[in-house]
């Protein structure tokens, strides 16, 4: 399987946890928040996540990052909390300098951008979750649940630091049972390199407690919801509850008992008709000869922009504050029709800016 072109980047959490995040496409900003384990060099190439990369990015600037713990983010930050999860994705975004974009998540990803959301109303545009819940197995508080979840995370710290894959191949049975040889390889693969045993505990173990009821009944923009009718991970009913707590929520069963559905299976065409049908047309990119409308000034401006410098080192570059910058900034945004630095970079590098070394 062919990578598609990605550029990683790197940013700081509020605690100074660096967190690694890439962009890939183009088009209107589209952010995936981190699931439990990911690694931004492994997923383009593996079958099971390359397919989802591919159809994320396939009208958008896909945004990924690894979470705390997992990939190229640092390994063994102090707190895995939700709170910290969700400051994770603000940096991202901040990082981005996205002022409004589609949110995806997927399981405890989906926990985070259910959060997001709610607490950043005016920056979600559309939210799309599968394979998450409002109520955690602690939370919901049947003793065979405690018991069973006190078992897996032992399973983890005995068996994932093995060469051998039997342990990891239990999680992948219940994740994708009916993927194939090839997808399940990938998966046992991502769980031995995305993270340490005990960063992987550390980072599951508080989304088993979480409680979002009142969080999702604060979400305002549209919203999808998937959820397998057969998920051995979460049962269905958590996440036909988790749509019914979510104003105005449609809510999208797929036929299928993958927790992560996969490309070679029918469910698949449902998940992405489901997706098309829900998020915004994607308006034409603007002609390349709209650049022509700017001034010398702001044609400074976006060459630096698309070379990927920030606000400030323009600014110094070109001997203004970074205050002037942004307004500049701002005003070729509407010359361009856009409303993104994804969208006017993707214009720029298009018309051949940003081509040149940039050196201080």
């Amino acid at each position: 399987m062919s990578a598609p072109t990605q550029h990683v980047r790197f940013c700081a959490s509020r605690d100074g946890t660096r967190i690694a995040f890439a962009t890939s496409g183009s088009g209107p900003p589209l952010v995936r928040a981190a699931h439990w384990l990911s690694h931004l060099d492994h997923e383009p190439r593996c079958p099971l996540w390359g397919p989802w990369i591919k159809l994320l990015a396939r009208r958008h600037t896909l945004i990924r990052y690894d979470g705390r713990g997992c990939g190229l983010s640092d390994r063994d930050p102090a707190d895995f909390s939700l709170d910290r999860c969700v400051e994770d994705l603000e940096a991202v975004v901040d990082s981005c300098k996205l002022s409004r974009f589609v949110l995806f998540g997927a399981t405890i990803g989906g926990m985070t951008a259910l959060t997001y959301a709610a607490r950043h109303p005016e920056r979600v545009s559309h939210l799309v979750i599968i394979g998450s819940l409002a109520v955690g197995r602690i939370k919901r508080d049947p003793p065979a649940l405690i018991e069973e979840t006190a078992l897996e995370l032992k399973a983890i710290e005995l068996g994932w630091g093995n060469d051998n894959p039997a342990f990891r191949q239990f999680f992948t049975s219940l994740f994708i049972p009916d993927s194939t040889p090839e997808q399940a390889r990938s998966l046992n693969e991502l769980m031995r390199i995305a993270s340490t045993p005990q960063s992987a505990i550390r980072r599951l173990q508080p989304f088993h407690s979480v409680d979002l009821r009142e969080a999702a009944a604060q979400v305002r923009c549209p919203t999808l919801v998937f959820h397998a009718r057969h998920d051995a991970r979460i049962p269905f009913d958590q996440g036909r509850a988790l749509a019914a707590l979510i104003p105005g929520a449609r809510f999208v069963a797929l036929d299928s008992r993958n927790h992560w559905v996969v490309d070679t299976e029918p469910a698949w065409a449902q998940f992405v008709g489901a997706i098309d049908g829900f998020l915004p047309g994607v308006p034409d990119v603007p002609a390349a000869g709209a650049l022509d409308a700017l001034t010398p000034r702001e044609v400074q401006v976006i060459e630096l922009l698309a070379a990927g410098l920030d606000s400030g080192t323009i600014g110094r570059r070109l001997g203004i504050s970074a205050k002037t910058v942004r307004n500049r900034v701002s005003i070729i945004f509407d010359k361009l029709g856009v409303n993104s630095r994804p969208l006017a970079i993707v214009l720029a590098r298009d018309a051949g800016f940003g081509r040149k070394p940039s050196t201080e």
